[in-house]
């Protein structure tokens, strides 16, 4: 794999290390995009690594370590999502669900406009429109990642575009 480490003959240790070393921050990055909670995606991130140590021997290809990872953040990811729906649904009180968007925000009325939108995309096309224009990933690197077909991530992609169109209107602009 280019661009990445040798990882095969190393011990759990030390290729666990220097993967943490060389991609926590966009693995965090990712999770935050998904759980919208900076401490929630340090925790997700956090545990994959932690089961991924775990299982490094049981690890058919080291060399895929950080698409293993990726993907564990995902689903990690989804299931912290699904978690608080659970929660928010036992809460009395529906102030607890509005603060979904803890910690610095970055834009103003724009940037909290889409994120609002996001919200009411599908899980899947709100994963696919994040992975793709906020990370900036290939539709290959996000169909691995979700583990779903390049078209289906064609299919997500479009329909959620459209969908962010009616919510934003002229707010919406698809990045190039």
């Amino acid at each position: 794999m280019t661009g990445h480490p040798d990882l095969t003959g190393r011990d759990a240790d030390a290729a666990v290390e220097q993967l943490y070393a060389a991609h926590w921050r966009q693995l965090v990055r990712l999770s935050v995009l998904l759980v919208h909670d900076q401490a929630s995606a340090e925790d997700v991130v956090q545990d994959a690594f932690v089961a991924m140590h775990g299982h490094w021997s049981r690890l058919r290809d080291p060399d895929k370590a950080l698409a293993y990872l990726r993907q564990a953040v995902v689903n990690r990811s989804r299931s912290t999502l699904r978690h608080r729906v659970v929660v928010d649904r036992h809460a009395r009180s529906s102030a607890l669900s509005e603060g979904s968007f803890e910690g610095p925000t970055v834009g103003g009325a724009r940037r909290d406009a889409v994120r609002h939108a996001l919200l009411q995309l599908s899980d899947r096309q709100r994963e696919v429109l994040v992975l793709r224009y906020y990370l900036d990933w290939s539709e290959a690197q996000i169909a691995d990642a979700l583990g779903i077909s390049r078209g289906a991530v064609k299919a997500h992609a479009h329909r959620g575009s459209a969908a962010l169109r009616d919510l934003l209107g002229d707010w919406w602009e698809e990045p190039s």
